[in-house]
């Protein structure tokens, strides 16, 4: 890639002040590492490391996300809940990846509109955590932060922050994305694959209904073939990468300066988020986020105001650039009809355009009296179809769909067709901290979003 897509190294004192003034600032949600010049010496060292994604890509993607803002695209983000180093196996990265592009076929083709290919990979290995400490019984430990600080296993030497964790970070991520650019650039994601796509999936009716599109597609391929059509987009895709920006001794390393135009930019993702429980207006992470390029996301709860949504936007998107602010919406399935509508409403009467994007995930937790957190299917795809209500009802844009999901057929989230209950929980609960949709629970909420999609847009 040349120069002028590359962030290079190079800044104003005055640029760099800015950049750091979070440090200044609370800030939550940080690991306490018992050797704080250990986690300084990895954090230099990461500075040192070439970006994992670029400039020009970013700004690839800032354009496609103000079409969806304007209603002429839609936002599928999807993956693990928290990645975890020993899950960035080539099998799993490629079932994770087959799940997103047979969701993206059946979005594109059921509602007639491009759709834009997010990952929650390659960098979704920190977690917020309620407590800094977890017990059980009479044994009291640090809370699992995500892989990239300490250990799952619930011994003193696994749940120490580890610092050469966030150099194993980078790596992970670095390979992650090495595969999905392989998988999404080359033959294997030509739309002359999606039969392909189904090879390993366990056989269910929502792959039988996947496959029935699959023909139609084909049809239409050999249609335009016959008529001397050659399109480079049925070969390869545009697939981007997003986490919530969290750990800010990695985040901060891996923020370069444009060398177009001396803005910094975060290389860590194409996409970063914000968190409902680190968007404090004063706080370190609105504040870091307001300076760098990437179009960035903010995740609001159902406590949300407008007023609070409203100074979100002053300060995240002061120019009100096209493409720039993404509000993920995670209300709840009781809620979400009750708080949306009247954010809507109050952006209209603003001069902003941000895309909104439903999380109908992180709303709807429940724990089962076997001590599962688990998500009812149920719940999910009514928090779904609230939100596309809501913007019906207003008259706004719903430009996308966040989702926890594997390509993996684990029992995590209850219901589905498959009639997971609480008793097949323990079959294959395989996530570290969040339920997931499996691959089947993923593709039967990809057609119900496409019927929503294509009755909002008729």
């Amino acid at each position: 890639m040349d120069d002028s897509t590359e962030p290079v190294v190079a800044a104003s004192p005055q640029v760099l002040a800015g950049l750091d003034h979070w440090r200044t600032l609370d800030i939550k949600h940080q690991p306490t590492w018992p050797d704080p010049t250990a986690a300084q010496a990895a954090s230099a060292q990461i500075a040192t490391f070439p970006p994992l994604v670029f400039a020009g890509e970013i700004d690839q993607l800032r354009d496609r996300l103000a079409k969806a803002a304007r209603g002429e695209a839609f936002l599928l983000q999807g993956g693990d809940c928290a990645e975890t180093f020993a899950g960035a196996t080539a099998d799993q990265i490629r079932s994770r990846v087959k799940t997103l592009l047979q969701m993206a076929v059946v979005l594109t083709y059921g509602a007639s509109m491009p759709v834009v290919k997010m990952g929650r990979m390659a960098g979704q290995f920190a977690k917020p955590r309620s407590s800094d400490v977890e017990a059980r019984g009479e044994v009291t430990l640090p809370a699992y932060r995500g892989d990239i600080v300490n250990g799952y296993d619930f011994t003193p030497e696994s749940r120490e922050p580890d610092a050469a964790r966030l150099v194993q970070g980078y790596h992970t991520a670095a390979s992650t994305l090495n595969l999905v650019r392989a998988f999404t650039q080359g033959g294997f994601a030509s739309l002359k694959e999606v039969h392909s796509w189904n090879r390993g999936f366990a056989s269910n009716p929502a792959n039988a209904r996947y496959e029935g599109l699959a023909r139609e597609i084909d049809r239409a391929i050999r249609f335009m073939e016959a008529a001397g059509a050659d399109f480079d987009e049925l070969r390869r895709v545009e697939f981007y990468t997003g986490h919530e920006g969290l750990l800010m001794d990695y985040e901060r390393p891996l923020t370069r300066i444009d060398s177009r135009n001396g803005t910094p930019v975060a290389t860590s993702a194409h996409f970063l988020w914000i968190g409902e429980r680190t968007r404090d207006l004063d706080g370190a992470h609105v504040d870091y986020f307001s300076r760098i390029r990437n179009p960035i996301g903010v995740k609001l709860g159902p406590s949300t105001t407008p007023q609070a949504m409203e100074a979100l936007i002053d300060k995240l998107d002061p120019e009100r650039e096209p493409g720039r602010l993404t509000f993920i919406t995670r209300m709840g399935a009781g809620k979400i009809r009750d708080v949306l509508p009247g954010l809507l409403e109050h952006v209209k009467t603003l001069d902003a355009n941000p895309l909104w994007v439903t999380d109908p995930m992180h709303g709807n937790g429940v724990t089962t009296p076997t001590g599962y957190k688990t998500r009812r299917f149920d719940d999910i795809v009514d928090e779904v179809k609230g939100f596309f209500e809501s913007h019906r009802a207003v008259g706004t844009h719903p430009g996308g769909i966040h989702v926890e999901l594997t390509g993996d057929d684990v029992t995590e989230c209850l219901g589905g067709s498959e009639h997971i209950d609480e008793a097949s929980l323990a079959t294959r609960y395989e996530s570290l901290c969040d339920p997931r949709l499996n691959h089947m629970q993923s593709l039967e909420l990809a057609f119900l979003v496409a019927e929503e999609l294509s009755a909002t847009t008729r």
